[in-house]
């Protein structure tokens, strides 16, 4: 069974893995506090649409540094997902230094760390979604 496009622009693509109840992200290229603000609302918006409570967010194709969002992310976002319904949060680290650092700042200013953990690569990701 194919996800479900729920949402794309050049630097994101939002699907809904229905038989797994995920949502999947695929964010892609050189991102900044403006693609990284508007990419996670648009998953937020569709987390409390679907009533999905896990996500698996893929950094893989993510080039470059992002840290300028990434005390939003922490701060705000996570807390919103959290009070959304989110249980499970795998996030998939890019290959690049400079987004990692970026991932690794955000989980820094992220008070509550229980729902989110962090793979090096996707397959890891998807089982530990498919064994929670």
């Amino acid at each position: 069974m194919r996800n479900e496009l729920l949402f794309r622009e050049s630097y994101i693509a939002i699907e809904y893995n229905q038989s797994d109840d995920w949502i999947y992200v695929n964010w892609r290229g050189f991102v900044n506090y403006e693609t990284v603000t508007t990419g996670c609302e648009k998953i937020l918006f569709f987390m409390k649409d679907l009533g999905c409570t896990k996500v698996l967010n893929d950094n893989t194709n993510v080039e470059g540094i992002w840290s300028g969002a990434s005390k939003w992310v922490g701060q705000d976002w996570f807390p919103r997902m959290a009070e959304a319904g989110m249980l499970y949060f795998a996030w998939v680290h890019s290959s690049s230094a400079f987004s990692r650092l970026s991932t690794e700042k955000a989980l820094k200013n992220t008070a509550d760390l229980r729902s989110i953990q962090t793979f090096d690569n996707i397959e890891a990701a998807r089982d530990w979604l498919r064994s929670v």
